[in-house]
């Protein structure tokens, strides 16, 4: 603040404010804490950028190992089914079953072993016929294995009842029945064994008047559950 030059003597001096910039002078201490507090984020950026970018990487990594590895149950298909008997004119005591079905191991690298596997027959939720295929097998990825056989015998449990509404199905076009599989299997991923997994397949099949498999239910996919 300094007064203004007044041209007339008598007057009293106006003073005028004006801004000076104060300087302040900073010690070394104080520039060299700055400097570290700087580096210090600098530091801590790079390494959380790091630590994110690595975490990124691995979660993609575990992400396509996840959707290469995970296990997919496998696929049932039946291919055939035929009761020959209903159109010959024969009884139940002479009747025989045929059956094909396919299972279908749609995983890239894991196997499947099948330890167990019962094959049956039904006919209005009543079993008609069962098997137990004795034999266990292990199942390459990407393979397919053929399960085909014949209820003959003791093994065919048609009660006369039951044979007489299967002629009065046929006398109507189609005979409905239902071929079931339960199996008990592992996956196996490399040297790794899974526990035992219990799997379901129900397959609805109609049968024509000369008890062959109807053309509509060929190659079907059977629904599979696991319990």
């Amino acid at each position: 603040m300094y007064p203004v030059k007044m041209d007339n003597a008598h007057e009293l001096p106006v003073y005028v404010d004006q801004d000076h910039p104060v300087r302040r002078h900073h010690s070394a201490r104080y520039y060299a804490h700055h400097i570290k507090e700087s580096l210090t984020t600098r530091v801590s950026k790079v390494v959380c950028t790091i630590f994110l970018t690595l975490l990124s990487i691995l979660g993609i990594i575990a992400f396509i190992l996840w959707l290469g590895l995970r296990p997919h149950r496998p696929r049932i298909f039946l291919h055939d089914f035929s009761i020959p008997a209903i159109s010959q004119g024969i009884g139940p005591e002479s009747a025989q079953i045929n059956f094909n079905v396919t299972a279908r191991n749609s995983n890239q690298v894991i196997g499947i072993f099948y330890d167990a596997i019962q094959m049956a027959a039904t006919y209005q939720e009543q079993s008609i016929g069962n098997s137990q295929l004795l034999t266990p097998f292990y199942q390459l990825p990407k393979n397919t294995t053929v399960l085909a056989g014949t209820f003959s015998g003791p093994m065919v449990t048609v009660t006369g009842t039951q044979w007489q509404q299967m002629l009065d199905d046929r006398s109507r076009g189609t005979v409905v029945f239902r071929v079931e599989l339960t199996a008990r299997i592992r996956f196996k991923i490399w040297s790794w064994k899974s526990k035992h997994h219990r799997m379901h397949a129900n397959c609805p099949v109609g049968v024509g008047q000369d008890g062959m498999i109807l053309v509509g239910y060929i190659d079907k996919r059977c629904p599979e559950y696991f319990n």
